[in-house]
């Protein structure tokens, strides 16, 4: 699945490390990444889809949930799942992509793409959707809520998951949210909002989705946060290969690293780690199926 990757590569900061961090200790339940982007390359020399599934495999990571961005890492991202029963696809358009989609003309054309792709069925989540207020201005906002909305559709038309994309914009998206009506299962990707959000989140039954961030020393809210999410709204992610986890933070992620993340979580919960291991598993399997079936 490499001839026809649509390969995306981080940009190399100066002064980053970009040498792969060593393998943690496996975890004795495995579990689910909820949030990868295998096809956007980093570090020294990039890792090939199947080098890290594999290793995140070796490490108690039993499947991914590979997230396209835009209609070409989509159309992979469902490629790649239907070859490899390690990985179920999420496919949507960026929220920041919608309004350059939107000043090309071609922003319908795209989201029907996605609708199409959403009949796949190891596709299992429209997503990354929703608000990004941190990148795009006030100019790009209509056609951001437009195609969320029309995202929150195709989801609800096809039974899927939503994965949304939620920064600097958190009011609008619960709004947006309940006003045209959630899917069933919806997911705040990387969560990272404070006790409020996570109460609201609650009380509606949308998941709150972890990444390396709740590691990071400023991140308080999003350990308040956990502290008081229902455990069975818990998942967990890398983001990779964003947003890795500390000791490592800044270094290349991948997700064979997610064990450092769910050992913190435990940590923060002062939980025992295998429950909350089987507890996230459950609640991950609940979103998306079984990563065997293609049903």
């Amino acid at each position: 699945m490499n001839a026809d990757k649509p390969v995306r590569v981080r940009e190399k900061t100066e002064g980053r490390d970009l040498s792969y961090p060593p393998v943690p200790e496996k975890l004795t339940v495995p579990l689910y990444d909820n949030h990868t982007h295998l096809e956007i390359e980093d570090g020294e020399s990039g890792m090939d889809p199947n080098e890290q599934l594999d290793r995140a495999e070796r490490v108690g990571v039993r499947g991914i949930v590979q997230v396209g961005t835009d209609l070409d890492t989509s159309r992979w991202s469902a490629r790649l799942a239907a070859c490899d029963r390690r990985v179920l696809a999420a496919v949507a358009l960026h929220p920041n992509e919608a309004p350059r989609l939107a000043e090309r003309g071609v922003l319908e054309e795209h989201i029907a793409g996605v609708a199409e792709l959403a009949t796949q069925p190891r596709v299992r989540a429209v997503g990354e959707t929703g608000l990004d207020f941190f990148r795009t201005g006030e100019a790009g906002r209509e056609s951001q809520l437009y195609s969320f909305e029309q995202h929150i559709e195709i989801a609800k038309q096809h039974d899927l998951a939503l994965q949304i994309h939620d920064r600097d914009a958190h009011e609008q998206v619960v709004e947006t949210l309940l006003r045209v009506g959630a899917p069933e299962r919806t997911v705040f990707h990387c969560y990272s909002g404070d006790e409020q959000l996570a109460a609201i989140c609650a009380d509606n039954g949308w998941y709150m989705s972890f990444a390396g961030t709740i590691t990071f020393k400023n991140a308080v809210n999003l350990r308040s946060s956990l502290r008081v999410a229902p455990r069975s709204l818990i998942m967990v992610e890398t983001d990779a290969p964003f947003l890795t986890p500390m000791p490592y933070r800044g270094r290349p992620n991948s997700a064979y690293l997610l064990p450092l993340t769910v050992r913190y979580m435990a940590d923060v919960l002062d939980a025992d780690l295998e429950v909350l291991c089987s507890q996230i598993a459950y609640n991950t399997e609940q979103v998306y199926g079984d990563w065997a079936s293609d049903e």
